[in-house]
This record gives C-alpha cells, sequence and structure tokens, in this order.
C-alpha cells in the first residue's frame, strides 16, 4: 500500500478499507481513497469521537445512560458542522464499493445512532418524569428494569464508533487516542527482555546444575545430558577445526608439490646461477 506523509512525518494512506458491522443493517465494506478535504475533515471528527463518552467502555456500574444519550445525540450537530464547512469535496460522487467521509459518517448517523435514540430517549425521559425528589437520578436510573437492555445497545453502537474513529485515524494518519497512553503493553515472554523491551527467547532447557562448585558456585552435573546450545557449539567447533586442518593439508601439499616442480625445471639453473664467477688465478714467474 502506498504511503503519504503529513506535515509531521506520519503516513497517511492513499486508500485503505472499510469494515464496519451496523446493527439492523449489516456490515459495510468498501475502499476508501480520501483527498486532502476528506483527511482534515477525518481528523476533526476523529478528535470530537476520541474525547468523547460515547467512545468509551462502561462497566455495570460506571456511567450513566443518560450523558451517553446525549453525547450520542450531540454527534449529529458536530457532523452536520463539518460537512458543511467542507463542503461536497467530503463527499465526491464515487463509484460502487467507494466510501467517502460524507457517506460513512452519515450512515453510522443514520442507520446506527438515529434508531438507538429514537427508540430510548422518549422511553428513558418518560421513565426519568416520574422520578420522586429525594431519589438522585443515578440511583433511580440504575433501578429501571430496563437498563441492562439499553446498557447492551449502547455498547453496539460504541463499537460502531470506535471502528468508525479507527478509520477516521488511519486515513488522517494519527496515532490512536482511543488507547491510553499509559496502558501497559503485554509482557514479554519468558527470557531476558534488553532494553527495546523485546525478549530472548531461549532455545533450550539450561543444562542441569549441582551443587558442590568452587567458591560455592553451582557445576554443571557431568551426568546430566548436554543442552541443545552446547551441542550445537561444539558442532559449530568441530567444523571449524575440521575447515582449519583441511586448508592447512592442502596449503602443505601445494608448496611441496611446488617445491619438487621448482627442483626439476629450474633448480639446477638456479643453483649455477647463485654462485659467483671467479676468474681462474694463473701464476706469473718474474724473472
Amino acid at each position: 500500500m502506498r504511503r503519504m506523509r503529513n506535515a509531521a512525518g506520519r503516513a497517511r494512506p492513499k486508500q485503505i478499507t472499510v469494515r464496519m458491522a451496523i446493527p439492523l443493517l449489516g456490515d459495510i465494506t468498501g475502499v476508501w481513497e480520501p483527498v486532502e478535504a476528506e483527511r482534515k475533515a477525518a481528523w476533526e471528527l476523529y478528535a470530537e469521537l476520541a474525547t468523547r463518552i460515547s467512545t468509551v467502555e462502561l462497566g455495570p456500574d460506571e456511567g450513566f445512560l443518560r450523558e451517553a444519550l446525549s453525547s450520542f445525540y450531540s454527534l449529529f450537530g458536530t457532523t452536520r458542522d463539518i460537512l458543511r464547512r467542507y463542503g461536497p469535496d467530503v463527499a465526491p460522487r464515487r463509484g460502487p464499493g467507494q466510501i467517502t467521509f460524507g457517506a460513512l459518517a452519515v450512515t453510522v448517523l443514520n442507520q446506527a445512532l438515529r434508531p438507538l435514540l429514537a427508540t430510548w430517549h422518549p422511553r428513558l425521559a418518560a421513565y426519568e418524569s416520574l422520578r420522586p425528589a429525594d431519589v438522585d437520578p443515578v440511583s433511580y436510573e440504575r433501578g429501571w428494569e430496563h437498563t441492562p437492555t439499553l446498557r447492551e445497545e449502547v455498547a453496539r453502537v460504541r463499537e460502531v464508533l470506535v471502528a468508525l474513529a479507527n478509520a477516521l485515524a488511519e486515513v488522517a494518519g494519527s496515532a490512536d487516542l482511543l488507547r491510553p497512553a499509559t496502558m501497559p503493553y503485554p509482557p514479554p515472554e519468558a527470557g531476558r527482555a534488553d532494553v527495546r523491551g523485546r525478549a530472548h527467547r531461549r532455545r533450550g532447557p539450561r543444562p542441569a546444575l549441582a551443587a558442590g562448585g568452587a567458591k560455592g558456585h553451582a557445576v554443571r552435573d557431568p551426568a546430566a545430558p548436554p543442552s541443545p546450545s552446547a551441542a550445537r557449539n561444539r558442532r559449530a567447533s568441530a567444523r571449524c577445526r575440521s575447515r582449519s586442518a583441511t586448508g592447512i593439508a592442502s596449503h602443505s601439499a601445494w608448496a611441496a608439490r611446488t617445491r619438487s616442480v621448482s627442483a626439476v625445471a629450474y633448480g639446477p639453473t638456479r643453483r649455477a646461477s647463485r654462485k659467483p664467477i671467479r676468474p681462474e688465478r694463473t701464476s706469473w714467474a718474474i724473472s
């Protein structure tokens, strides 16, 4: 996949494949090739989703359903404002299987948020109107018989919004803001971890140790089988020694052959030439 880079140097894909499951509608699958206006609009909507309670998972005794529904409802105004400011550039005409920012955002609003709000907003408002003055809203809401069902519906819509947020972050070239900055990463596997946080996996069990070494140190039990790493090291050392011995023998044989050939072909001439030529001495008789 070819990628572009924004001003901060983050990679931004030229196209992404969007897969999203929407309740009562089914799966949405398509290819999104965003233009610059869509990237900017994606960042704005992603910033809204990443800072809202609508994308935060609520536990059984956490949160307030009225706040969750209000957060869902406010997304209509936010999305409408983004679409109005960027105009038709974020919703160009595309062929079948092609997705745009406008089509994706409006589909999520109309097919995921609107049915939830249309069904549960009036029912929750009617129940809240019967709350006694001496009962706090949170306790009164959790005592509603439909609270578990509404929480399940809110959780389904939250999954749709998280999938939308992930697609928007990919298009905008942003980091994952939905993941807490202090969330610990999975612990490294068994082994020693280096400064980069990666674990050195052991390729085999440690050799068995027996007490009684020098100065109280543990020594290897001679009766224990060698570890796989020790066996590999011994085989590697044997191969090195064998290659060294073979190389030395080959060199010795080559040197011997060279000396023999030199002695036969050039030996006498060389020996003769090395001797200095001395003139014969002649004695002269002086009379």
